[in-house]
């Protein structure tokens, strides 16, 4: 063999042992932490992982996490899975911390599930926590809305402004594609306001708030939402403007009007009457002269034609 070809030999494998040292070092840490765990993450995925573009120390963190919390990594979370949920764009990191944290709290809840909500865009790990520990909303969020009460009508017209505190936790089984917190409140308002206007009096509301609370629950208004309600809390209701002393005001300053403008109408109607016989007085007085001035006219024919003649005596 050519000389040239044994030292060009013997550089091209110097080149690879050196290519394969510096990767071996490079990865060597992340798996030594991965083999010490049991987190079986072999020398070749991580490799591999570098000509997928995927984090591979994201990866490992992730499985190591998932190994020392006493989750199923051979089934579900296996290290292919978590590479795809990388690849697609999703936080590998917060789902395994919501997968822990629903191990520790006793919730039925798998990697697909967790994954699915993740790409979905809703936050899972703070889904779990709120499911574990449930949090207070208010009902209106002035923040959103920049109003500070609710305001209902009983049936006496008697104006109730409330402000309620809604207890909730997260439905995991209807994150995907259930209503958000935004749907939650506004249709606690629309209870809340109904249950007011059903009420006789504002002295019933008053007397017994929690008749507003009750009367919302038995509406399950947390249906097809990302939510359970847990409880709803009257924080504070106050008393408002007398609608129904208003209204009948105003109807009955609207009925006055009414009547002036008919008023104001027959008058309109008498004048053009009063108007309409003065011009037919006019128009008779005009016949009348007219026929006055045919009266000579009628007596010098009369006299042509022999019929009337001066100086003869009447019958």
């Amino acid at each position: 063999m050519h000389p040239l070809m044994i030292a060009a030999g013997i550089i091209f494998c110097l080149f690879v042992g050196l290519i394969g040292t510096i990767i071996f070092f490079k990865y060597f840490n992340l798996w030594f932490q991965a083999y010490t765990t049991g987190a079986s993450v072999s020398m070749t995925s991580l490799i591999a992982m570098s000509f997928r573009k995927v984090n591979a120390r994201a990866i490992v963190e992730a499985k190591i996490m998932s190994k020392q919390a006493g989750l199923d990594t051979t089934n579900e979370m296996t290290t292919r899975a978590l590479e795809a949920h990388y690849l697609a764009g999703g936080n590998v990191k917060r789902v395994v911390q919501a997968l822990i944290v629903a191990h520790r709290a006793k919730i039925d809840l798998n990697w697909d599930t967790a994954a699915a909500i993740d790409l979905a865009g809703r936050n899972v790990l703070e889904a779990v926590q709120t499911s574990v520990d449930p949090k207070v909303i208010d009902c209106p969020d002035s923040r959103r809305t920049g109003r500070a009460t609710l305001d209902g009508v009983a049936k006496d017209g008697i104006q109730l402004k409330a402000r309620a505190r809604v207890t909730v936790r997260t439905n995991l089984r209807q994150l995907i594609g259930g209503a958000t917190e935004e749907t939650v409140i506004a249709r606690v308002g629309e209870g809340i306001v109904s249950a007011i206007g059903s009420c006789k009096t504002h002295k019933e509301v008053l007397a017994n708030p929690m008749l507003i609370a009750k009367a919302v629950l038995d509406k399950s208004l947390d249906s097809q939402t990302a939510f359970e309600i847990v409880s709803i809390d009257i924080a504070d209701i106050d008393v408002g403007d007398n609608v129904g002393a208003r209204l009948q005001a105003d109807q009955a300053e609207a009925d006055v009007r009414v009547a002036r403008a008919h008023a104001e109408e027959r008058r309109a109607m008498a004048v053009a009457t009063e108007q309409e016989m003065k011009a037919l007085t006019q128009e008779n007085r005009a016949k009348l002269v007219l026929a006055e001035a045919e009266v000579p006219l009628a007596m010098a024919e009369a006299f042509r034609s022999g019929n009337l003649r001066a100086g003869q005596p009447s019958a």
